[in-house]
C-alpha cells in the first residue's frame, strides 16, 4: 500500500512495541452484488427502512426526509447516486444513519451485513475502473478472506452544492 494513502486513513487502532496492527473498523453492507464499507466512528445508527417524505427541488437521488426522534434526517439513495439499477427494497433494506461534515444524513442501503476490522495493510487504493462507483468516492479496497470491500468516503460522495441543499432541507 502507498504509504500516502495509508497517511489519509484515519488510526482507529494504533501500533505498539508488541507487533499490533493498524485497523480501521467498518460497517459492510451491500447495494447490489457489490459489497462497501464505511467507517464506524462516522455511524450513528442502522435502522428499518420507513416511510420517507418527499422534498421538492432536491438532486435525483435524495430520497426526500425521514423524522428520527423529533430530528429531521435527509435520506439518500446511495445506488441513484452510484448511477446503479434501482432495485426492489426487502425487509433487509436499511437507513444507515452517519455525521458527514454537512450534518447527520441517512443512506439506503440494500442490507447491512457485518461490523468488522480490517488490517490497514490490506487496503489497497482503489484502481480506476474497480465497480461502477467513481473513485473519487473511495477511500480505497479491503482486501478481506473471500471478498474485497469498497471503503467509501461519505464526504465525497456529496457535492458541495448538494450539502448546501441538504443543510436547507432540515433548517
Amino acid at each position: 500500500m502507498a504509504k500516502s494513502h495509508a497517511a489519509n486513513l484515519p488510526r482507529e487502532a494504533k501500533d505498539d512495541e508488541k507487533g499490533i496492527q493498524e485497523t480501521v473498523q467498518l460497517i459492510g453492507f451491500k447495494l447490489g452484488k457489490e459489497f462497501f464499507g464505511i467507517r464506524i466512528i462516522n455511524v450513528q445508527e442502522i435502522i428499518r427502512h420507513q416511510d420517507i417524505t418527499m422534498v421538492p427541488r432536491t438532486p435525483e437521488f435524495v430520497e426526500g426526509v425521514i423524522s428520527l426522534r423529533g430530528r429531521v434526517i435527509p435520506v439518500i439513495n446511495l445506488r441513484k447516486r452510484f448511477s446503479m439499477d434501482l432495485g426492489d427494497r426487502t425487509k433487509e433494506t436499511r437507513i444507515v444513519i452517519v455525521e458527514l461534515d454537512c450534518g447527520t444524513v441517512g443512506f439506503i442501503v440494500d442490507a447491512v451485513t457485518e461490523v468488522t476490522s480490517i488490517p490497514k495493510a490490506s487496503i489497497d487504493p482503489a484502481p480506476p475502473t474497480a465497480t461502477g462507483v467513481s473513485k473519487e468516492y473511495i477511500q480505497g479496497v479491503g482486501k478481506m478472506e473471500n471478498k474485497l470491500m469498497i471503503i467509501l468516503d461519505l464526504n465525497q460522495v456529496l457535492s458541495r452544492e448538494s450539502k448546501q441543499k441538504l443543510k436547507q432541507m432540515v433548517v
